[in-house]
């Protein structure tokens, strides 16, 4: 099968996807899209908002409809390393036997992923990037595909443990989600409240998203759009001469090249469902505030006038 004819595919199927998720999700449309195109590009998401949005619920739901192995990690402060990565015991033959943790699965749900101290949150880093593990010297590779989904909640602060830099720079999206509209709301009641269970059908399986991950990266990018993405990345950095002032004065730190690889990815991702054989910069801006926004640290000054990431990622158009 050619390449365009499986973008063509892919289209067909990934609106089936979304119209099997809308079936347990209501609304949120936005916010599903730019999951599945994170999935789709290899990458991983972080989900922020307040308690009830049914974030765990919509991993849950796209799980399912992927056809793919989950597995939801609470995270406490209590939670050790050897709780999300797997621990050796001794058999009885006094032989020493490695017991997978959670983290041996297609999609991971890092529910509440700032609950937990540095020391565990870091044990997702090998993972999220090299896709293998290293218990007690010996190297596990993880099943393809794989992605952490994490969830974090923006209005409680107490007992919470921010994420570093680091760690926030694997998650190719940082997605805010917003409350329903007035509508969307009366249908969630609506249908939580009653006896009425819905079926979510698998339409992939863990082969064909591999092979539709390939197909993205095979999508080419003319040097224009490359050029772009990386010039953007570059504005975000209050040192370059490129700069816009409201960086210059607002922004601490800016992104770094993995956004610019993240920009390219996503957008060959969006292009591709939007039925589109190569990205335009259209396609990049569409993914920028998703991409951009855990990428920049802003400083006092923005904080003290409020200053929104969405504002400043904006100014770089």
């Amino acid at each position: 099968m050619s390449d365009v004819a499986a973008i063509e595919g892919f289209v067909k199927k990934f609106k089936a996807l979304k119209s099997e998720i809308s079936k347990v999700i209501i609304g949120q449309d936005e916010v599903v899209s730019q999951i599945l195109i994170s999935i789709f590009s290899g990458g991983h998401s972080l989900l922020i908002g307040v308690p009830g949005l049914a974030k765990t619920l919509m991993v849950n739901t796209i799980a399912q409809a992927l056809g793919l192995d989950f597995k939801r990690i609470q995270f406490t402060p209590d939670l050790m390393p050897s709780d999300i990565l797997g621990s050796e015991i001794l058999d009885e033959d006094r032989h020493f036997k490695f017991i997978k943790g959670p983290i041996f699965a297609n999609i991971i749900l890092a529910d509440e992923i700032n609950r937990t101290p540095p020391k565990t949150q870091a044990a997702l880093l090998e993972a999220m990037q090299e896709r293998s593990v290293t218990v007690a010297g010996h190297r596990y590779n993880l099943d393809l595909p794989y992605f952490v989904l994490a969830t974090q909640n923006p209005i409680e602060q107490e007992g919470t443990y921010p994420l570093p830099e680091a760690q926030l720079d694997r998650f190719m999206f940082a997605i805010n989600l917003d409350y329903p509209t007035y509508q969307e709301e009366v249908q969630v009641v609506k249908a939580t409240t009653s006896d009425v269970k819905v079926k979510v059908n698998a339409l992939f399986t863990a082969k064909e998203i591999v092979e539709f991950q390939s197909l993205i990266r095979r999508i080419p990018v003319a040097d224009n759009v490359i050029e772009y993405a990386v010039s953007m990345v570059g504005k975000t950095r209050p040192n370059s001469d490129a700069a816009p002032e409201l960086i210059k004065n607002y922004v601490d730190w800016g992104a770094g090249p993995r956004a610019s690889q993240n920009l390219v990815l996503a957008a060959k991702t969006h292009a591709a469902i939007h039925g589109k054989f190569s990205p335009d910069i259209e396609n990049i801006q569409a993914v920028s505030q998703s991409i951009l926004r855990h990428r920049i640290i802003k400083n006092y000054k923005a904080e003290a006038e409020g200053v929104s990431e969405e504002q400043i990622i904006k100014s770089l158009f």
